[in-house]
């Protein structure tokens, strides 16, 4: 069920779009450079290989094309901040296409370069205001677009992670878009206005029930940079290791988040 009935954030359709192109771009040049022998490296997502998680991010592109392919919703029934928690439902589904689409494309850059142009032409063709049927509910296509900065930003960094000295970049429309929409979520799932969450220099959100703060320095805040809070809310990263590891401030006696995250599954 969707949870999430606050206004969402707009997005600027144009950077969104050049976000999501130019962040495909940066993991299509880095695929390129990969040998078999880095393709077949583990990664953090369970018995995913590289290769596979690299067929899993074309895949989460394509979920554009395929929604595209339907016929277009009667009417809007949700919004980008619906999308983080219905993520968990489909994962069975999504990881057995993702070991079909690794066999099918051994040829990964041919297969991105695919996904590339394809994508241009139906983004020239396709409204934003086109409703999409997603997993989430009906919603545009503009943002459903931004749900795919996410996909890619976190996907990006489990790259990095599994291959040694990659260090693939992260346009920065991409990382603010998947920041904010990640941050936003968390004050839907916990509305209030008791904890001030800081991602600099992105995104900040109230959260938490509990006094309102109006003036000076709240009483409970949470403080971190971006790829951490992407880390947190996607489950790659606990709340306490992040403690230990003082990839986070947290003072106040609501500022501990721990029991709201991840937040996508």
């Amino acid at each position: 069920m969707p949870t999430a009935r606050k206004r969402a954030r707009t997005y600027d359709s144009g950077k969104i779009r050049e976000a999501v192109q130019a962040q495909l771009g940066n993991v299509r040049e880095a695929v390129r450079t990969l040998s078999p022998e880095q393709l077949a490296l583990p990664t953090r997502l369970g018995e995913w290989t590289v290769r596979e998680l690299v067929a899993h991010i074309g895949m989460a592109v394509t979920a554009v094309h395929r929604s595209l392919d339907r016929p277009a919703p009667a009417r809007q029934d949700a919004t980008v901040l619906d999308w983080p928690v219905a993520t968990a439902a489909s994962s069975a589904a999504i990881a057995e296409f993702t070991r079909g689409l690794a066999e099918q494309h051994r040829d990964l850059d041919a297969y991105l370069g695919d996904i590339e142009r394809t994508l241009a032409e139906l983004l020239d063709t396709h409204p934003g205001t086109r409703l999409l049927e997603t997993n989430a509910g009906a919603m545009p296509l503009a943002d459903y677009l931004v749900t795919r900065t996410v996909e890619l930003v976190v996907h990006t960094d489990d790259l990095n992670a599994a291959v040694p000295g990659l260090d693939i970049p992260h346009d920065r429309q991409a990382l603010a878009a998947c920041t904010r929409l990640l941050a936003d979520a968390l004050a839907a799932k916990a509305p209030g206005g008791s904890t001030e969450v800081r991602i600099p220099p992105y995104a900040v959100v109230q959260c938490v029930e509990g006094p309102k703060h109006t003036r000076g320095t709240p009483p409970n805040v949470v403080e971190t940079d971006p790829l951490t809070w992407i880390r947190l809310a996607t489950g790659r990263l606990g709340w306490k290791d992040a403690l230990d590891a003082a990839r986070i401030s947290a003072s106040g006696e609501r500022a501990d988040l721990g029991g709201l995250l991840p937040l996508m599954g």
